[in-house]
């Protein structure tokens, strides 16, 4: 089964090798078919404390590394976006 790939912006830093993006998506409302945004924090591992809060980043599944982490980040969304 392929990993899950998802695109987001970072909005914590705080944690030592641990960053938090939100990620975005758009899905339409069942009744008024209008569409609305829909977002949801991932904790995602970074090694090397590279990433800064308001970078897009892409991060990718991956095995547990934490009770919180199954994510880890893989590149910078701005070249691939």
């Amino acid at each position: 089964m392929p990993r899950r790939e998802l695109q987001g912006v970072v909005v914590s830093d705080k944690a030592d090798k641990t960053i938090i993006v939100l990620v975005e998506r758009r899905v339409m409302h069942p009744l008024y078919k209008k569409i609305i945004k829909r977002s949801k924090r991932y904790r995602a591992h970074d090694k090397e404390n590279r990433h800064k809060i308001g970078d897009k980043v892409r991060i990718v599944e991956c095995r547990p590394v934490s009770k919180s982490k199954t994510w880890r980040v893989v590149a910078e969304g701005a070249a691939s976006a």
